[in-house]
């Protein structure tokens, strides 16, 4: 008996080294599926044989034009996005020690997003590089406001109250702002607010690339202090971390990786919520090291195939791919809500 319980250790090793092969191969798998699914079997169908003869350099100028010039720029947009806005949770959730943390419920999506409606309804002359930056202002102006309002409590109810009213004034503002455009701008204007990838293409692709070539493996290196982070305030300052100033580099570095992906693509909300709670739950830790390259290839995979659902579900009708992450991600926290709540009650 004793010696049974003496591998119980072994064997929870064991299954945690087995989980996460486990849980990358079905992230790769998902992606790939994605990609074959988006390229052969949106309207219109592209056959296998077709796909071959365009990686051959040949092919009907059609296919041509769908796989490589929409198709594949699309599937491109959809992984980085995923990734970066999965990042931008993980970051955020673990910097403020708060389970219910990320970019929508502080409003720094309501903040980005607001910036680039005013852009596009008002028609400002902006050049297309300097709108992620001109996001990351907006975004940072509302999550530091959510912060500075939260300072006294980290109260993740609270957190999300105060999240929902501010981006409630922000949304309103955006309403305000349509009363100004014109019919095509509302139509734009809509497929943006609900978050969209469709007619993407490679100049969004090299407008988020930048950022996601230095937001994600600067993302990475925060792990360690993330760790400390996650052992308390007080821990954590007698370790020699300074607190205030990480949680200002993580709050910039979270907002700016959110609103690369607002600026091409629109608000796609909960993944960033959503990704780093499947992560933590698959692997049955919190480590920060394994966790945030993790988040990236699940928010990769969950948006990857969220927008082949909103392709093919009611084809040849597409939805916007924010409807089917916000259809997945909405259970989630009202999840997470109710499990708070219980553990208060608990508690007291």
């Amino acid at each position: 008996m004793i010696a049974s319980a003496s591998r119980l250790p072994q064997i929870a090793r064991l299954n945690r080294r087995v989980r996460l092969p486990l849980l990358v191969g079905l992230c790769l798998a998902g992606i790939l599926a994605a990609a074959a699914l988006g390229i052969l079997a949106s309207t219109p169908r592209i056959s296998l044989a077709g796909l071959w003869d365009v990686l051959r350099g040949g092919g009907t100028p059609l296919d041509r034009v769908l796989i490589t010039e929409l198709r594949v720029p699309r599937f491109v947009l959809g992984a980085l996005g995923g990734a970066m806005l999965a990042l931008s949770g993980a970051l955020l959730q673990d910097a403020m020690r708060n389970p219910l943390a990320g970019p929508e419920l502080l409003g720094v999506t309501a903040g980005a997003t607001i910036v680039v409606a005013a852009i596009t309804i008002l028609h400002l002359s902006v050049l297309l590089v300097l709108i992620p930056w001109l996001a990351l202002a907006g975004g940072l102006l509302a999550g530091g406001l959510v912060i500075i309002l939260m300072r006294r409590t980290d109260d993740p109810i609270r957190l999300v109250l105060v999240g929902a009213a501010l981006t409630a004034l922000l949304n309103a503002a955006v309403i305000v702002l349509m009363s100004y455009g014109t019919q095509s701008d509302i139509g734009v204007l809509f497929l943006f607010l609900v978050g969209s990838l469709a007619n993407r293409t490679w100049i969004q692709v090299q407008l988020i690339l930048p950022w996601a070539l230095l937001g994600i493996p600067l993302a990475l290196l925060t792990a360690r202090a993330l760790n400390v982070l996650q052992l308390g305030e007080d821990v954590a300052r007698g370790l020699g971390l300074p607190v205030l100033r990480v949680r200002v580099l993580v709050l910039v570095l979270s907002a700016a990786l959110v609103a690369a992906v607002v600026a091409v693509s629109g608000p796609i909300a909960f993944v960033a919520l959503l990704a780093p709670h499947l992560v933590r739950r698959a692997l049955d830790t919190s480590d920060a090291r394994v966790v945030l390259p993790c988040c990236a290839l699940v928010g990769a995979a969950l948006l990857t195939g969220a927008d082949v659902l909103a392709r093919l579900t009611f084809d040849p009708l597409e939805l916007p791919v924010g409807i089917w992450t916000t259809l997945l991600g909405g259970p989630l926290l009202l999840l997470l809500l109710r499990r708070h709540l219980r553990a208060s009650r608990g508690d007291a």
